[in-house]
């Protein structure tokens, strides 16, 4: 199989990386500033211990998205508000064969594909784990999940692929399950965001875990009156993640230790753009919540504020590293 990477960012470049180690042939298209810096190699880690490298020249990567022409497999990792660009970009140049997968936070993306790429295979897939670029070219993977693929023939093979490149993939039966599953948690990246703290050291403080507590639970009702059950994603159903995350500190950490398997570089995606001055995909994220409550009348007034919230830190263009306490406040939780 030859992979093509759109959007060669964090995710794409250690999935495309971790490809490519493991003898895949795998073509990167992304921005000049990421094509200088992988002249030099990639180092792709993880949180484990496990370490893989591509030498200097070895990489092939480039700007224009005509190089995907030959691709099998084309792997989309934009920010979600490029996916319209980046579908009628692939209209014009991916094979009719080819097969379009969607690595993208949020629900609606592969949908968005689908229509401006009518008659292509297009399937959803979600990526349970966090990757960070430290440095100029390498790309550290801090927490453990499995990558999940929508049900289809090639993606068997491709998460064939991917398991034995030591990226941990399955392919699901209700993607849609999975991808609600995967919002509920994702809505901690905001949170991140506002902090400027370490996922880990995040996570660690009460106040943070109360925030997310109350923004989880509003998804849980606005999806509840929408009839949409999320699925458990590793060993964490979304139901349960209002209570546990509230616990105190100290039962929180024996309660929900694998939740903490985080390494201390991790970092949330947001936190990476607003870092970057690239533009938030909370639309997608806390955004989609408040969208869905508005659909079936459910209050969602905490995601709607830290929407505004995460706004207005990418308008100034950092962190406002909010306190929890701070936050609590301005949420009025």
């Amino acid at each position: 199989m030859h992979f093509g990477i759109l959007g060669a960012g964090s995710i794409g470049c250690y999935v495309g990386g971790m490809l490519a180690a493991n003898g895949q042939k795998v073509t990167f298209v992304g921005r000049p500033a990421m094509a200088k810096r992988l002249a030099a190699g990639m180092d792709l880690t993880r949180y484990d211990g496990l370490a893989r490298e591509l030498a200097p020249g070895s990489i092939d990567f480039s700007t224009d998205a005509e190089a995907l022409a030959r691709c099998d497999v084309i792997v989309v990792c934009v920010k979600s508000g490029d996916t319209q660009e980046a579908g009628n970009i692939l209209n014009g140049v991916v094979a009719a064969n080819a097969t379009i997968v969607s690595l993208q936070n949020g629900i609606s993306n592969a949908d968005q594909l689908r229509e401006v790429l009518p008659g292509r295979t297009v399937l959803a897939a979600m990526v349970p784990f966090n990757v960070a670029r430290i440095g100029e070219s390498r790309f550290h993977c801090g927490t453990q999940g499995t990558l999940a693929i929508e049900n289809s023939v090639p993606a068997e093979e491709i998460a064939r692929c991917l398991t034995q490149a030591q990226v941990p993939a399955e392919v699901t039966q209700d993607i849609q399950a999975v991808l609600w599953g995967k919002l509920a948690m994702n809505l901690n990246n905001a949170v991140n965001a506002l902090s400027g703290l370490p996922l880990k050291a995040q996570l660690s403080q009460r106040d943070y875990r109360k925030v997310l507590a109350a923004s989880v639970a509003e998804a849980l009702a606005a999806m509840k009156a929408a009839g949409i059950t999320p699925a458990k994603i590793g060993k964490v159903r979304p139901q349960i993640i209002p209570k546990v995350v509230g616990l105190p500190d100290w039962l929180f950490r024996l309660v929900a230790a694998n939740m903490l398997k985080i390494d201390k570089e991790a970092r949330s995606s947001m936190a990476e753009d607003l870092d970057a001055g690239r533009e938030p995909e909370i639309d997608w994220l806390n955004g989609e919540i408040v969208r869905l409550g508005e659909q079936h009348g459910v209050a969602t007034p905490v995601n709607a504020r830290i929407t505004e919230l995460v706004k207005q830190a990418f308008d100034v263009g950092k962190s406002p590293r909010l306190s929890g306490k701070e936050l609590l406040a301005m949420l009025q939780i």
